[in-house]
């Protein structure tokens, strides 16, 4: 070489030093060298080859050698291909080729990985997929990238599929690097220990990481331990690691923090870190990860001595028995430092720098045709028989093994039942012997069986060392031939195997036939025994239940093939328990039909935040969440002297993360906040300190200084805000330092500063201060979610949003409206995957996805048209086990997912709402309340910006009118709708509560028609419900009664010119209907049938007259028919009135008897046309024109559905907003109930009564009436609401817990 030559072949080698250097600074070393082309063929094993040039040495990618590749002598699934790389070694890509020149490849595999040629294991894609893609004909190359590196020295392929026109045929490559790695064995009572200085112990995060691998299932791995014996322990149970809190050495059983993995005793690698920042531990067992807090007593805790193995004196059942690798604590490795005698790491007991492994070989039983067949050993001097062996296994049920007895003496099965082992000797039809032992041997757990009959004795054992079962029995057998293990050859092919059991789905290991090992690798090689459909030399039990796919705390539970997900008591639904079964809002609930009471909501849907319980108040037009703490009561506080404070905190019956997502979630939300006081001062002035304040908002909350109705921040009460404080030179009432009682009250409104967390109260410790505080619950309305929508109004309108994430679970919601037959709800692609839902028809649903395994489709089909204007309700849901479809209350439709399929869905376009990326089926309607896994999309927002597409969506009442009861009308809103109860004689926020009212003998309620000169003025401020046409034709009346009155009039309708409507029960408990409709002629009668009206019960008569014909309707009786005689004009009618009438010169003597007597019972729902007398009187005195004498007592007497739970509303409390000034004391903790009002009416009756006690008792019921009056000040009373002046939220289930109280 010269001079020149050598400067360029060192330039050379220069640059691709620093280049190599360079990137080692920045990235990963590149680990894809070639592994397979440069062995020798001393590397390469198989089942079997065609010839000497078909020899598994030539299956070398791109080679042409021999007959070009790798071939067996026959083709079917028990053939493979082995590789030995040598040493451990990460692979990160296999490539396959069919054999060269030929017609031989395969479609698909099998991969296997070892570290000792034993004891294989399967390599999956996305932890399910276990086969490959292969070739498509004998020369391209195929390369798979691994998602995950495999670290092996030995790679074996199991051809799976192969050319239907050719034979196996295979040359194969693989792709990594060389690992390093530092190994220990550890024998049980062997350990490293590794003291930590002083200054090593002071860090802000530690790190111990490992790999381990074993075969037993207990043992101790880890143990960290501190200052007075306190530690951690990281130990194996049944093959789980557990994470556990120890107090000391010797001490108490230890706490048990965390559980994670499974079968980590299948003598495969597994990764451990525990990782410690702050105050929480995150713990990774091979690829799952659990964030534990860490207790409080370890909050100042320093690791001093770390142990790994068997620790000394510790209390512990097992200590570990197998090997480690690449021990490290924060980046130093204790196995290198142990090998090298440093001194922090000290080595106990017999350890060796290398893994022993001790081979065992088991086989798997995949499937229906899997058996096992062995010849039974001759039989020993003694006679009898003796088989053992061990098994794991899901499933419940299962033959494990059966033979026949020789001479024609019956057949024997052991198998497995209720996941109890079980022996049966049978002949001739019947049972000989029945014995059991053991029980949930289900659990995945290696257990051993032993068989044995020696001696006239019939033994059966299971976990024998661990004292699991034994069963035995008098009686002697011997084996014929055969054993079979697992199950039975087909029928055709077996006479000597029955089995009327199930069939064995697990692991078997250890096989020994009267004390001598079965050799599994020689019955592969077909040298012993036969066998069909199992997998030698490897255990592919999967635990699919760790992790659990089952959300929101449902139980898994599993079988050798499937999981199942138990959801009750969780509060969701679904194979995996994704969707919620609650509504997310009182509002949706409002709208599914329900009435007030308590419910379940969900405010994220399938989120993690769980169902909290709420009351819903729906007797307004808003519909009010109502959330309670431990202290809503108006609660005194007297002077304590010395103490300068009093604080107060308050609980509230939902958890934080509820809370504020339903805050965040609603339109509106509001709490009372109110202070009564009497020489106790609030917030002083704007410039000085306050002497009070609260804490509001997230977490603890942050300091507040205004008051009720004020503003933030401006550290004022509403009266300073209006003006009208009782002091000018203050802005509270309280700061004015009065003796007379005041108060400031108000609501506080701001969401960032709700629910109030905590109240400081300071103007308390004065001999003369007095005061009272309350702080009323959480009231939100409203869902920001539930109206949210967009209207498309052409098929190329679309919107779009960020690309949906559902790779394993994913359901989305949403409510749809339209005229068309077809059209793309929702659309979101990927590579090869997407997912789609849409209206394929005027009458038909559509959920399609592929999440790799080919499309799937579920469909939904519609009795009625889906076209038709009204809004539906789409609900779909796709999982690891199965897609579903909903459509509104129809059966559910579903679809199972792949027993081995991939379940992993990768979309990476955006989501395309109303339309598809190629602006083709668009959707033309509205779409509302999209939530994709419980998170609502904003299409108002979105449709803002979006030609073609417009926010909002009218025409709800097409879909909720019918919510609307008796007679009530439905109103269009922007969002949603109302029912205007006008003309109905219900109330209530569906016109579906009744208006009725408890009568006296001296009651009297008279509705005036107005005059006909007074009809033409503008009467529009007055309800509609007020007016009628002075002269009829007709009449529409209806009401319902409950008394126990006989003879009793119920409705009585006069006119100006003497004529007259009567209803009545006359002295012979039956109905009669009066018309006198001409003075000059008597009244005609119409008399019922119907008997026993008087009875106490509640009925209901409706009244119906078209001119002369008059139909009466009692309950579900039939109709009556009646004609009369007059004309049929009602004319200038003059007023109505229930129960006694005072005016009755102008009545006959008999009904003016009657009239006199008055009405004492029940009367609802009182329906003239289109007045609602009873209702007027009762909801709007003071602008209808009613006129009522003596008591009259709202009531629920007239409902029906008093059985109910939800039927009685309340109506909800709203606090005065303003602040209120008066020289009454307060009325500290009362209830407010309806008990305020039956107070007053007492007292009334008390002053009436008993004249010589009016002054006091007029006194009282001032006092009283005074403080209720300023709690319902300001409550607007619309025509649609049921108010009883009462307070809802008090009535709920409020917690008797006392306030946490504490004294600065």
């Amino acid at each position: 070489m010269d001079l020149g030559t050598k400067r360029v072949v060192w330039n050379i080698a220069q640059v691709a030093l620093l280049l190599c250097s360079s990137y080692g600074t920045t990235g990963e070393e590149v680990c894809d060298s070639a592994l397979v082309s440069n062995l020798p063929p001393s590397s390469f094993r198989s089942s079997s080859q065609l010839s000497s040039s078909h020899a598994p040495g030539f299956a070398k990618l791109n080679r042409r050698d021999g007959a070009g590749g790798w071939s067996p002598l026959t083709s079917d699934r028990y053939q493979w291909l082995e590789v030995s790389l040598g040493e451990r070694t990460k692979i990160t890509a296999v490539a396959t080729q069919g054999r060269y020149g030929s017609s031989d490849w395969l479609t698909s595999y099998l991969l296997m990985f070892s570290d000792t040629g034993h004891n294989w294991k399967q390599y999956r894609q996305e932890d399910s997929i276990g086969s490959f893609p292969g070739n498509s004909n004998a020369d391209s190359v195929v390369q798979y990238k691994l998602q995950q590196p495999a670290i092996a020295r030995f790679l074996r392929l199991i051809p799976l599929d192969w050319n239907p026109s050719g034979r196996i045929g295979l040359r194969l490559e693989t792709y990594g690097c060389p690992y390093t790695s530092d190994v220990v064995s550890l024998d049980g009572s062997s350990s490293l220990v590794y003291k930590l200085s002083p200054g090593q112990r002071q860090t802000s995060r530690e790190v111990v990481s490992l790999k381990f691998k074993t075969l037993r299932n207990s043992g101790t791995l880890l143990h960290a331990e501190g200052e007075g014996g306190l530690g951690f322990s990281l130990e194996l149970e049944r093959g789980k690691l557990l994470l556990l809190l120890r107090q000391g050495r010797s001490s108490s059983e230890p706490r048990r923090l965390a559980s994670l993995g499974s079968l980590l005793d299948d003598q495969y690698w597994h990764h451990l870190a525990v990782e410690r920042r702050g105050s929480h531990l995150n713990l990774t067992v091979d690829k799952h990860t659990e964030r534990i807090q860490i207790p409080a007593e370890f909050s100042h805790w320093d690791i001093e001595q770390l142990s790994v193995g068997a620790v000394q004196d510790l209390v512990s059942k097992r200590n570990f028995h197998g090997c480690l690798e690449n021990l490290l604590y924060n980046g130093l490795n204790l196995i290198e430092s142990a090998k090298n005698k440093d001194h922090p790491v000290t080595v106990m007991g017999n350890v060796t720098f290398s893994c022993a492994e001790s081979v065992s070989v088991a086989v798997t039983f995949p499937g229906p045709q899997s058996f096992l067949q062995l010849p039974a050993a001759a039989a020993s001097s003694l006679g009898g028989v003796s088989v053992g062996f061990q098994f794991r296994t899901w499933n419940k049920a299962g033959l494990l093994l059966t033979f026949d007895l020789p001479q024609g003496g019956g057949v024997v099965w052991l198998y497995l039942s209720e996941a109890r082992l079980r022996l049966q000797i049978h002949k001739a039809g019947r049972a000989l012997l029945e014995l059991s032992a053991g029980s949930a041997l289900n659990d995945g757990q290696w257990h051993s069986v032993e068989l044995n009959s020696r001696r006239g004795r019939l033994t059966i054992a299971v976990d024998k060392e661990e004292e699991g079962g034994v069963a035995q029995a008098g009686h002697s057998v011997t084996v014929g031939s055969q054993l079979f293990f697992g199950g039975c050859p087909a029928e055709e092919d077996s006479q000597e195997c029955k089995n009327p059991f199930n069939i064995f789905q697990g692991c078997m290991r250890l096989l020994s036939v009267e004390n001598q090992p079965v050799d599994l690798i020689m019955v592969q090689q077909r040298l012993l025994g036969n066998y069909s459909h199992l997998q030698i030399d490897m255990c592919g039990i999967i635990d699919r239940c760790s992790p659990s796919r089952c959300e929101h705390g449902g139980r898994c539970s599993q079988s050798w093939t499937v999981f199942h997900c138990n959801c009750s008591e969780s509060g969701y639904s679904g194979a995996t328990c994704h969707s919620s079964v609650y509504e997310q809002s009182c509002e949706a609930y409002k709208h599914n039909g329900n009435t007030s009471g308590q419910f379940y909501i969900d405010v994220d849907g399938s989120g993690p935040i769980k169902p909290q319980l709420v009351y819903c108040n729906m007797t307004e037009e808003n519909t009010w969440m109502v959330i309670q703490h431990n202290n809503s009561e108006l609660t005194r506080l007297r002077p304590s002297p010395g103490v300068n404070q009093h604080s107060v905190h308050f609980d509230y019956s939902t958890e934080e993360e509820q809370l504020l997502a339903a805050i965040s979630q609603s339109e509106h939300c509001q709490q009372e906040l109110s202070y009564h006081c009497r020489k106790s001062r609030l917030l002083n002035t704007p410039e000085g300190s306050p002497f009070s304040w609260w804490l509001g908002g997230p977490g603890a909350g942050r300091v507040q200084t205004y008051w009720g109705g004020a503003q933030p921040g401006s550290q004022q009460c509403v009266c300073g805000l209006q003006g009208d404080c009782v002091d000018p030179q203050h802005y509270c009432n309280c700061d004015a330092d009065r003796t007379e009682w005041t108060e400031d009250s108000g609501l506080l409104t701001n969401e960032e500063s709700l629910p109030v967390r905590s109240l400081v109260l300071g103007d308390i410790q004065r001999p003369e201060s007095e005061a009272a505080y309350r702080v009323g619950p959480l009231l939100c309305h409203g869902d920001k979610n539930f109206w949210n929508a967009a209207f498309f109004d052409k098929e190329t309108s679309y919107l779009h949003f960020p690309t949906f994430h559902g790779e394993l679970s994913a359901d989305i919601s949403f409510l749809f409206k339209t005229t068309a037959s077809s059209g793309v709800f929702l659309e979101n692609l990927g590579i090869k995957d997407f997912i789609r839902i849409e209206l394929s028809s005027s009458t038909q649903v559509v959920f399609s996805f592929d999440v790799g395994n080919g499309p799937l489709e579920v469909q939904v089909e519609s009795s009625v048209p889906l076209n038709d204007n009204r809004w539906h309700r789409v609900r779909a849901e796709r999982n690891v086990k199965e897609a579903s479809l909903r459509l509104d209350e129809l059966p559910v439709a579903t679809q199972e997912a792949p027993a081995d399929g991939h379940f992993h869905l990768q979309l990476n376009s955006q989501l395309f709402i109303g339309g598809t990326a190629s602006r083709q089926k668009g959707f033309r309607g509205c779409i509302r309340s999209l939530q994709l896994n419980g998170v609502t999309l904003d299409l108002e927002e979105r449709a803002k910006i979006t030609p073609g597409v417009r926010p909002g969506c009218p025409g709800h009442c097409s879909s909720y009118g019918s919510l609307c009861q008796n007679q009530g009308r439905c109103v269009e809103r922007d969002s949603g709708f109302h029912c205007d109860c006008g003309l109905s004689a219900h109330a209530g926020v569906f016109c579906h509560t009744e208006v009725s009212a408890s009568f006296k003998s001296v009651t009297s309620v008279s509705y005036t028609f107005k005059e006909p000169y007074e009809l033409s003025r503008n009467s529009s401020a007055l309800p509609s419900s007020i007016y009628s046409d002075m002269t009829l034709r007709g009449e529409n009346v209806s009401l319902s009664f409950r008394t126990n009155q006989s003879p009793a009039l119920l409705l009585y309708v006069s006119s100006y010119y003497r004529e007259y409507l009567a209803l009545l029960i006359n002295k012979h408990d039956t109905l009669e209907v009066r018309y006198k409709l001409e003075s000059s002629r008597d009244a005609e009668v119409l008399s019922s049938k119907v008997k026993s009206l008087a009875n106490g019960q509640l009925h209901t008569v409706t009244i119906r007259r078209m001119t002369d014909s008059v139909t009466v309707q009692i309950d579900q009786n039939p109709r009556e028919d009646f004609n009369l005689t007059s004309d049929g004009e009602f004319r200038a009618i003059k007023s109505l009135v229930l129960g006694r009438v005072h005016d009755s010169y102008d009545l006959d003597p008999d009904l003016s008897r009657l009239a006199s007597l008055g009405f004492t019972g029940c009367l609802s729902v009182v329906h003239f046309n289109s007045i609602s007398p009873l209702k007027a009187a009762l909801l709007h005195p003071d602008t209808s024109p009613v006129t009522i004498t003596g008591p009259l007592v709202r009531s629920n007497c007239g409902s029906s559905a008093s059985a109910n739970p939800y039927a009685a509303e309340n109506t909800h409390h709203l606090a005065d907003q303003s602040g209120s000034v008066g020289s009454g004391e307060p009325l500290v903790n009362a209830i407010r109930t309806d008990s305020a009002l039956i107070g007053g009416v007492i007292a009334v009756v008390i002053f009436v009564i008993v004249t010589g006690l009016a002054i006091t008792a007029r006194f009282l019921y001032r006092r009283k009436e005074t403080y209720r009056n300023q709690e319902v000040k300001g409550v607007k009373q619309e025509d649609s609401q049921d108010f009883t002046f009462n307070n809802q939220t008090d009535s709920q289930s409020v917690s008797n817990e006392n306030p946490k109280e504490y004294f600065i």
